[in-house]
């Protein structure tokens, strides 16, 4: 959603790069590049005002500090009024002291209310560990109610619902069954329509008058635009809301509702819908979404996804392949299936820093790809991805056939995966050094594990994103693997980290020897 303002931004910063001090003249003409692209992205035009005057006065006669460039200076100014902006950092939900929290859900017809409903129910149940009832209220809209029991059913979460009763008749009376079966939180599907009218509003405040809810929550469709701030400002005026749930921020509207609502509306965002399946739903962390749209990146949320995704013994095991050296075709699938697991490859690729200078994601990432390939390996025995030498040319047109492509799309995939061994050779040479043996390699990773074990057998699956489709080191940047020495793997001071592999090997000099010494060593060896 935010990739053309992240790309205006980064163009309006570039007019700052090698000047030597912020001066009142190059900070202008910053602004005026920042202010065009907020519009552009369809910020509200007070909002977008107000911003770049509080950014001047935050930059304007500020001393440089030694050693950053005056760029810097300027954009770190931008990050921190982007936070102030979509602040703040710790908004979340109320939760009642004693008898369960009532949560009363609102929107308009299309923004997604229903399906966030059973979105937050679960991730209030696994994240939260809470016994949420959801009550299907949205008397209006047709098959509203037996959509909110099918996803309900799917999450594991019970549906209340009263047939010929109205919509505060039904959560009143959802209330109290909430009480006599225990449940701790009750979310609240009220009715919505195709624009605010005052026979809906009426119905939500009554809703609101008879459940005293904790929490009034407003769903806005992100891609509306101004449309959004406009409904959420006469929902507020109606219902004094607690906070925002922003839909569909995965998609290519221009953002401007994100950055406007909460200026506009004065009530934080507390989750974002990121996609249309039912876990795809997160809180709202000001400081990460606006290092995203600074094209900073949003290495935190990177890794709780991969934490959430992948466990430690696969990272483990994942991490030892690569240092074995004993690499196959079955690895590769494995890691493959675990790059899939994060989700959509360009939802990854947003979270790296720098990734949105690099432009449209959707021209650079082909996530269809990912599907042949696995179609390949699928198509393969298992000895033929265990032992890779077999695949002759009469093998290459069967596997072909079985995945329903050509037969140079297998040599494709070998040649991808000869240049993945290559690359891997090349980290265990910098890394666990060749001339370590199995044993000793092996000893240095038990010495490096948590438990003092190995992951798996040497021929176990793995093989953490080691460099598919030239995504090399992720197992590293998404902290998966064991503790490595200087910090986290690529967020420490190991030169090697991203890669998720040490800086060299255990217990050697960091240099190497010189050609001399080698040709000493070589000699003795003879003799």
């Amino acid at each position: 959603m935010f990739e053309n303002l992240t790309q205006r931004l980064g163009g309006a910063f570039s007019f700052l790069k090698g000047n030597a001090e912020l001066t009142p003249e190059n900070v202008e003409e910053g602004l005026r590049a920042v202010r065009a692209a907020l519009l552009e992205a369809d910020v509200h035009f007070k909002v977008a005002r107000d911003f770049t005057e509080r950014v001047r006065a935050r930059v304007v006669g500020e001393r440089v500090l030694k050693g950053v460039e005056a760029s810097q200076q300027f954009v770190h100014a931008c990050h921190e009024e982007l936070v102030e902006l979509m602040g703040p950092e710790d908004a979340r939900l109320e939760f009642a002291k004693s008898g369960p929290t009532v949560i009363l859900m609102a929107g308009l017809q299309g923004a997604g209310k229903t399906t966030t409903c059973a979105k937050l129910a679960k991730l209030l149940k696994e994240r939260h560990q809470r016994r949420p009832l959801l009550v299907a209220a949205d008397v209006k809209r047709p098959a509203a109610v037996e959509q909110l029991r099918v996803l309900g059913a799917k999450i594991g979460v019970p549906v209340f619902h009263v047939e010929n009763s109205s919509a505060p008749e039904v959560c009143a009376r959802g209330l109290e069954h909430a009480k006599q079966g225990g449940h701790d939180v009750v979310i609240l599907d009220t009715a919505g329509r195709l624009h605010v009218d005052a026979e809906m509003m009426a119905e939500v405040a009554d809703v609101a008058r008879r459940t005293q809810p904790h929490n009034q929550v407003l769903v806005v469709d992100a891609m509306t635009g101004q449309d959004a701030v406009k409904s959420a400002q006469a929902f507020h005026e109606k219902l004094a809301l607690t906070g925002v749930i922003l839909t569909k921020l995965d998609g290519d509207a221009r953002g401007g509702a994100a950055l406007s609502i909460k200026s506009i509306v004065g009530r934080p965002i507390l989750f974002a819908g990121i996609g249309e399946k039912i876990d795809d739903l997160d809180a709202f962390f000001p400081k990460r979404m606006a290092g995203r749209i600074l094209g900073m990146g949003d290495v935190v949320g990177l890794v709780e996804t991969a934490a959430s995704k992948i466990s430690e013994a696969e990272a483990q095991a994942s991490f030892e392949k690569m240092v074995l050296g004993d690499f196959t075709l079955e690895d590769m699938l494995e890691q493959l299936r675990m790059i899939k697991r994060l989700g959509p490859l360009k939802k990854v690729l947003s979270m790296m820093p720098g990734m949105g200078q690099l432009g449209d994601l959707d021209k650079l990432v082909d996530d269809k790809r990912f599907a042949r390939m696995e179609a390949l390996f699928t198509s393969m025995t298992r000895e033929e991805r265990l032992r890779p030498d077999l695949i002759d040319m009469s093998r290459r047109r069967r596997i072909a056939r079985g995945a329903g492509q050509d037969p140079n799309a297998v040599g494709e995939l070998l040649k991808s995966f000869q240049g993945m061994k290559r690359m891997m050779k090349e980290m265990n040479r910098l890394g666990l050094g060749a001339k370590f043996g199995a044993k000793a390699k092996q000893e240095s990773l038990r010495a490096m594990s948590p438990t003092g074990e190995l992951a798996g057998p040497p021929d176990a699956g793995g093989g953490m994103f080691g460099g598919l489709g030239g995504l090399g080191g992720l197992g590293g940047l998404f902290g998966g693997g064991p503790k490595l020495p200087g910090g986290m793997g690529g967020l420490g001071g190991n030169p090697f980290g991203g890669l998720g592999m040490p800086a060299r090997p255990m217990g050697s000099s960091p240099t190497r020897k010189s050609g001399s010494k080698r040709k000493k060593d070589k000699r003795k060896k003879r003799r």
